[in-house]
């Protein structure tokens, strides 16, 4: 799919802490931040929020707070139940693996988040 991007498009892999979301991708660092695979300009620095830490933060912060009220007015079974897009997110409940990307990528069984929140 790289390939088939417009020439000098941007890939930004927030993700390449945890092995990246493109196969192109590579982790690069602050001093030589990005590189050029088929005309697609790759940034895959690593730790990006650690760069710039104070707004990183509040960006955290504004993103989860409301997860958090969820939780504390609710319960977090009840939030979770209400909420199928935070239910999404789940990685762990009950001391069961409930997302099947991360037990997979640990090659182990998991158990859908549904069925613990019922």
């Amino acid at each position: 799919m790289v390939s088939q991007m417009k020439k000098g498009a941007v890939i930004v892999d927030v993700a390449i802490d945890q092995g990246g979301c493109v196969e192109t991708a590579r982790p690069t660092s602050h001093s030589n931040p990005s590189y050029v695979v088929d005309g697609v300009v790759h940034y895959c620095v690593t730790n990006m929020p650690g760069a710039v830490p104070h707004t990183s933060t509040l960006a955290l912060t504004n993103s989860t707070f409301p997860y958090l009220m969820r939780i504390a007015n609710l319960g977090a079974r009840e939030a979770l139940k209400r909420d199928t897009g935070f239910a999404e997110g789940l990685n762990t409940f009950e001391g069961k693996l409930t997302h099947r990307g991360v037990a997979e990528s640990q090659k182990r069984g998991w158990t859908a988040a549904s069925a613990l929140l019922d």
